[in-house]
């Protein structure tokens, strides 16, 4: 059955990227468009006004939500707001932007889940793509929303999706071809009321799989598989990568190598050799199996995935190396938002480490960090908000200073460092106490660093 919106109206709530593409995609089809935002001022909605969405700003409106024949939420908007629930006891629809653009999607869809490292390999398998001659679109949770792609869709792209967990609750048809649960560890307990119900939004993305799909899931994390069991029907092949377990059947490291045993008996074939990978941190290893082991189910050849891996130097704010000031070198993890990701960051360093850690807690287990500190780091510096927090689950095991304001936290972390070390801002918590986001916080920490290697000279 065609989706078709003419001349329905339908809200979308929620004006940043993802929502400003879903109402321009819906008012390009044909429906009568509100857009319904809670700030008060809202430049970047302006060119929506001439193509004819109505634009509501400084809360949402109950009439808004009610009138309404759909409504769509961008990823930012929990679904249990009392207008949205009101809306929904009603009988009016509500679904996500990822759901809404994957309706009118031609091509088919590779979605990358996980607690950690979901932009990292995203962009990886879109590069591994690429360079092996496929058509291919890159965004969703990362860079260019699904919907802003829907008029690029022919029937052989491959729309590489990064997918959060607020995305996936909010799913109805999604249906990845290739579906990738990188991990999974508590977070965003901040915006789900369980850790159950965050793992329950991961394995939506294996929900509506068919027979001649692909669930590739981290066979060195039993909660991921659990959650595949969970969340698929049974009906997809399951490809397994695990860089320690070394699946028998599936994508492992092999004599240097990453390889492919699923091939029938004989030896492994030889994908990608670990050489080829410039990125800081084993964890990240993980990563790059993921896309490579995608790269193979599309059957890019080995080649082309080896010369996308040797070409690619990670994402900005992930393990980003910035340099050094005085012997200390400095390190960009602002993308690491919750523990899990922190925990991995630190554990990428064998000595001398300073960590910069805080900002405002999303949940999980600080206490965590503990013994992984105790081994490896001199010194924590704590900010933000969550300052009480990380003293309290971090001391006896490393030193633990505060700072009152981020600049003070790197000049502190330098002169900690000393003469040799390692500054690593793995916050382990979001940025919004003290920064738009985690890519602002990072490129601040950049602009400390910058500015301590000019007095320098």
């Amino acid at each position: 059955m065609v989706f078709d919106v003419t001349d329905k109206r339908v809200t979308v709530a929620g004006a940043a990227r993802s929502g400003i593409a879903a109402a321009e995609l819906l008012v390009r089809r044909g429906a009568r468009v509100t857009l319904s935002e809670r700030r008060s001022e809202a430049p970047e909605v302006e060119p929506l006004r001439p193509m004819g969405v109505k634009v509501e700003l400084g809360g949402h409106q109950p009439a808004t939500f009610a009138d309404a024949d759909l409504i769509v939420l961008s990823p930012g908007v929990p679904g249990d707001q009392p207008v949205i629930e009101s809306a929904r006891a009603r009988g009016v629809p509500v679904i996500g932007e990822m759901e809404l653009a994957s309706r009118w999607l031609r091509g088919r869809v590779i979605a990358i889940t996980g607690t950690k490292g979901k932009s990292t390999t995203t962009a990886l398998t879109g590069r591994i793509l690429e360079t092996a001659g496929f058509k291919v679109t890159v965004g969703g949770n990362i860079g260019v929303p699904l919907s802003a792609q829907v008029s690029q869709s022919t029937p052989d792209t491959l729309h590489v999706v990064e997918t959060s967990s607020f995305q996936l609750e909010q799913i109805d048809t999604f249906h990845p071809w290739i579906a990738v649960l990188l991990n999974f560890s508590p977070d965003h307990l901040d915006r789900h009321p369980s850790v159950d119900a965050y793992a329950s939004a991961k394995a939506r993305i294996f929900e509506n799989q068919e027979a001649g799909d692909w669930a590739v899931v981290n066979a060195d994390d039993p909660t991921a598989l659990e959650l595949a069991r969970r969340g698929a029907q049974q009906a997809a092949t399951t490809r397994l990568f695990g860089r320690r377990s070394s699946p028998p059947d599936g994508t492992a490291v092999e004599s240097g190598w990453i390889v492919d045993r699923s091939g029938p008996g004989g030896p492994a074939t030889r994908l990608v050799p670990l050489d080829a990978i410039h990125l800081l941190g084993a964890h990240l290893v993980d990563d790059v199996m993921a896309a490579v082991t995608v790269g193979a189910i599309a059957k890019a050849t080995p080649p082309a995935m080896t010369a996308a891996v040797e070409s690619f130097r990670g994402l900005e704010h992930a393990m980003e190396d910035v340099g050094e000031v005085d012997g200390v070198r400095f390190v960009n993890d602002s993308k690491a938002t919750n523990v899990e990701s922190a925990l991995r960051s630190i554990e990428s360093f064998e000595r001398d480490l300073v960590a910069i850690i805080g900002g405002r807690f999303k949940g999980g287990n600080l206490r965590l960090l503990r013994e992984p500190l105790r081994q490896r780091a001199k010194a924590v510096v704590a900010i933000g908000e969550s300052q009480a927090l990380v003293r309290a689950a971090l001391e006896g095991a490393v030193d633990v200073e505060t700072a009152a304001t981020f600049p003070g936290a790197v000049a502190r972390a330098l002169a900690l460092a000393r003469p040799s070390g390692v500054v690593l801002l793995a916050p382990a918590c979001a940025s919004f106490d003290m920064f738009k986001d985690y890519a602002e916080r990072g490129r601040a920490f950049k602009e400390e660093v910058a500015r301590l290697q000019a007095q320098k000279g």
